[in-house]
């Protein structure tokens, strides 16, 4: 029988799969979308590979010694037992209750970064933390590691309306096409990147609509250490500079505009204040806390920083004042050492030009780092799942939780207010992968290591399961039904289930709910309603609406049935700052002032030496160059390295994968080397190393080292070498952090500064050499180390592990790890300091402890306690009522048990029969004939 198409969606886009005998074996592009993004390759492969979390495991060690910190979290040889539904959910449940009740809510760590499901339902980060606001609250974090320094830096500079405006009304390529005579990119305009976009597009418009301006005449600049930073369908002239010397080219070119008369002193005098100070600067009047004896920023200064020849930023700045120009700075160039500088510098050089306000023209930070910036907006918003409120205040800067983990109760800058970083007990982490996006990861396993307790949702086995004590099986967004869209999309889309769950995973929604049940709390969380029934309610919710801005949509049983909606009150115009330059007194800004602010007295006031108050030059630790040291009286800021590691690596996003989604997918795995992530190196200093086309290299960096497959290529500069990141972290070899390639086991973990706090794991110095010997085997996506269940009658070992091949041990299959049977036997210890719970007025017993004795630990009062040994559970928990005791087996039964109430799930979707999926919970192969047949394949709008 042929396979079926189905349409879905996810974060980089809307295509087909094709489905036979309930597995996905194909993806194809949707019809009129000819600019499909090849990553769409990896989802037949990642859908049903071996990695998948099937069934609930809790690590071995946690389940034998019960909750407290623990420095071999995360060891590549760590074991994990499988358990029931009804097992973790209790132990969960019991762990949640007892850090809320005796450390407060501030103490569990709501670590969902995003990027777990295109759906606005089944949204990862928007159902944990509704959850865990039903349950009291938790501490967040707050901003991005893409762009935390543009969302903490320009609420000063231009408020916090005209801020959020430069990420969602900015103007379209179709508009950049009609008015921008001269686009420079600082960080170019990388296609690679516009094929992801939180909750994905209709179709893929970004690459083309760049081709379209460059052939309507549009002049493109590309500055950037990578010639390849910019589509070779785009005419584009490529300035190559040193990593991290940006802002040292646009300190060069204010000091042409300002030297030569072409500045726009009328506008600087109306528009803008501060400019004064900047002008000072950048001439060398005085340095950047405005005393005299400066350095004069001048082109000859920059090229022996950046590299780049004086005459060269000479005669840009001058085709940049004559020209309609549109100065953009990339998000990955703010992701270094002190990154609020080239965005404060950009912004200040447009300013200086006089072109902000202008259509086409101004200032913009993310054309070429997502697909939607530049695909128009959406400002009546989207249909969205509600969180609730937080009742916990605690909060922090999302690259800084290493930090809060190792440094609880210890004191910290940001954005000039000195915080106190909060005790964590509980780690609880969905829809993310930190050892993808953190830096400095073996600090990372450190950090991990100090919680009583990790939770991590999961579709598979990442090196963030791997570091978990509690793994929940979760559905993928092809398991499930859900809608998408995101922001500026053309339609709203329809995602319905196209293949049964994996094993026992279960969609996120229906594990909260159970919980919130166990925890007293269900009806609040679900307001009796399945997801099915959310799906309705947020569309109709965003219907209404639309109704009251007398714009008009289908009931949702029409949109489901059509598949996809065009997207109403959809904009393509918007010049930003362009009402306030119309009328500045008018629309005035929100800021202290109500003016541009370059010179910011509220920054200034903060006193931070790495980010004073107007834009300045702050060598980071990867600048390299003779100029690097230049700082004027005294060299403050020297740069650092030398000889020992000669090359900066600049760590990319990826183009084979999101993030490290489906790095084991069959388009990501076609481009490794060796197995590992390629890493591109100058053919000069590839000779200059001993090192060879496709050899595998050691890398090593500040804080660590990793293996990668070796790429020999002139599109990047001498001095510079290239690694993408989001290979899966694979710590298992004895000589390197990493073996598979993930740059962040290089990176340092450090703030951009103290006012943002921002990602700084884009550049890192390093050195690169032959790796001498066999290189280890990548384990990254070898099935992780699982106890299978075991029946009490099967003679399985009471504790210890079996051997390979030894009593309750199961046969493996070709090419994958011995899977071993293990027995859960055991009960609350009393004894240990860890379990002493108090208990609830009323209650009959103690707490229920998250314990299980697993064997027999040396010395433990455990030791020896026989299998199915009778375990203390509880069916709900709340500081408002008490325990009801209620003893279970330990020797668990190798069928799932059904969840709570589990028979009064209900659908919400058209065609789709009542208890299907996604609201009922697994069984013995559990809605695996519940996708929606009827559910016709629509084509993609062609692109506009």
């Amino acid at each position: 029988m042929s396979a079926t198409l189905r349409p879905t969606s996810a974060h980089w886009g809307s295509y087909q799969v094709e489905v036979h005998d309930d597995r996905v074996v194909g993806a194809r592009a949707n019809p009129g979308d000819p600019e499909a993004a090849p990553v769409i390759g990896n989802t037949p492969v990642a859908q049903h590979h071996r990695t998948r979390v099937a069934r609930p495991a809790v690590r071995r060690r946690w389940l034998e010694h019960g909750p407290g910190p623990d420095p071999r979290r995360g060891d590549p040889e760590d074991a994990y037992v499988e358990v029931e539904w009804s097992t973790v959910l209790d132990l969960l449940a019991g762990e949640l209750d007892r850090v809320r009740t005796e450390h407060g809510n501030e103490a569990i760590y709501g670590g969902s970064y995003g990027w777990g499901s295109a759906g606005r339902v089944h949204h990862a980060q928007s159902q944990l933390h509704r959850f865990l606001n039903t349950v009291g609250g938790y501490t967040r974090s707050v901003n991005t590691y893409s762009h935390a320094a543009l969302e903490v830096l320009f609420p000063h500079l231009i408020g916090t309306r005209a801020a959020t405006r430069l990420f969602s009304r900015v103007p379209s390529w179709e508009r950049i096409r009609e008015h921008t005579e001269l686009l420079v990119s600082f960080g170019g305009l990388r296609v690679s990147n516009t094929w992801t976009t939180s909750g994905g597009r209709a179709a893929q418009t970004a690459g083309g609509a760049m081709r379209a301006a460059s052939d309507a005449g549009v002049e493109f600049v590309s500055v950037s250490p990578l010639r390849d930073d910019t589509d070779a369908g785009v005419k584009s002239a490529w300035v190559s500079l040193r990593p991290g010397t940006d802002t040292a080219v646009m300190l060069a070119l204010m000091h042409v505009l300002f030297r030569e008369g072409l500045a726009d002193t009328a506008f600087l005098d109306r528009y803008t204040v501060g400019a004064d100070r900047v002008r000072a600067y950048v001439l060398g009047e005085r340095d950047e806390h405005g005393d005299p004896g400066g350095v004069e920023r001048s082109p000859e200064w920059a090229e022996r920083v950046s590299g780049v020849p004086a005459a060269d930023l000479r005669a840009l700045a001058r085709r940049m004042a004559e020209k309609r120009t549109l100065v953009n700075v990339g998000w990955s160039v703010q992701r270094a050492r002190y990154g609020e500088q080239p965005l404060w510098a950009g912004f200040a050089l447009a300013c200086v030009l006089g072109q902000v306000g202008l259509p086409g023209a101004g200032f913009a930070s993310g054309y070429g780092s997502m697909g939607n910036y530049g695909g128009g907006a959406t400002p009546l918003g989207l249909p969205r799942m509600p969180q609730g409120n937080n009742a916990v205040r605690s909060s922090i800067p999302v690259a800084l939780v290493s930090d809060m983990l190792l440094r609880p109760g210890q004191a910290y800058d940001f954005n000039g207010e000195s915080r106190v970083f909060p005790d964590i007990r509980l780690v609880y982490w969905a829809g993310g992968n930190p050892f993808h996006h953190h830096q400095d990861l073996a600090r990372l396993t450190t950090a991990f290591g100090r919680p009583d307790t990790v939770v991590v949702h999961e579709t598979h086995w990442t090196a963030t399961a791997r570091h978990a004590d509690i793994v929940i099986p979760s559905t993928t967004a092809l398991e499930r039904n859900d809608l998408a869209a995101s922001q500026g999309d053309l339609a709203l889309r329809a995602m319905p289930r196209v293949v049964p769950p994996h094993g026992r995973a279960r969609d996120e929604y229906d594990t909260y709910a159970d919980l919130a049940e166990r925890l007293g709390v269900r009806e609040e969380f679900t307001e009796g309603r399945s997801s099915g029934e959310w799906a309705r309610v947020v569309y109709e919710r965003w219907r209404a609406l639309l109704a009251r801005r007398d714009l008009e949509v289908p009931g949702f049983d029409e949109f489901w049935e059509r598949g996809r909606i065009d997207m109403p009150a959809r904009v393509e115009d918007e010049t930003h700052l362009g009402e306030f330059r119309e009328d500045p007194e008018g629309n005035a800004l929100r800021t202290p002032s109500g003016r541009i602010e370059l010179y910011s007295e509220t920054i200034a006031s903060f006193g931070y030496e790495d980010c004073p108050g107007l834009p300045v030059w702050l060598p980071g630790p990867a600048v390299t160059g003779p100029g690097g040291a230049d700082d004027g009286p005294g060299g403050r800021h020297r740069a650092v390295g030398g000889d020992d590691r000669p090359l900066v690596l600049v760590a990319n996003q990826p183009a084979t994968r999101l993030h490290s989604q489906q790095d084991m997918g069959g388009y990501s795995v076609s481009r490794k080397v060796h197995g590992r992530d390629p890493l591109r190196m100058h053919p000069d200093d590839a000779e200059r190393a001993g090192v060879h086309d496709g050899d595998v290299v050691r890398v090593t960096g500040a804080r660590g080292s990793c293996l990668a497959g070796l790429v020999v290529s002139d599109a990047l500069r001498p001095g510079v070498v290239q690694l993408s990141t989001g290979a899966w972290y694979d710590p298992s070899g004895a000589d390197v952090t990493c073996v598979h390639g993930n740059p962040n086991a290089l990176t340092e973990d450090v703030g951009t500064s103290a006012l943002s706090q921002g990602c700084t794991g884009q550049l890192v110095r390093v050195r690169v050499e032959p790796y001498g010997g066999t290189p280890p085997r990548v384990r990254a996506f070898d099935p992780r180390s699982v106890w299978s269940r075991s029946r009490a009658d099967e003679g399985a070992p009471r504790r210890g592990r079996a051997g390979p091949g030894g009593p309750g041990s199961v046969p493996a299959r070709p090419g994958q790890r011995r899977i071993r049977r293990f027995t859960l036997a055991g009960r609350m210890n009393p004894t240990n300091p860890r379990n002493a719970y108090p208990t609830w007025p009323g209650a009959s017993m103690p707490r229920m402890a998250p314990v299980l004795a697993v064997g027999a630990r040396r010395n433990s009062p455990m030791r020896g306690w026989a299998r199915g040994t009778a375990l203390p559970t509880v069916s709900r928990l709340s500081t408002a009522r008490p325990v009801r005791e209620v003893h279970t087996r330990v020797a668990v039964s190798a069928a799932v048990s059904q969840p709570r109430n589990s028979s009064t799930a209900r659908t919400a979707y058209p065609g789709v029969p009542s208890g299907a999926a996604p609201d009922t919970a697994p069984g013995p192969r559990a809605n695996s004939a519940a996708a929606p047949t009827t559910m016709p394949v629509v084509p993609a709008r062609p692109m506009r």
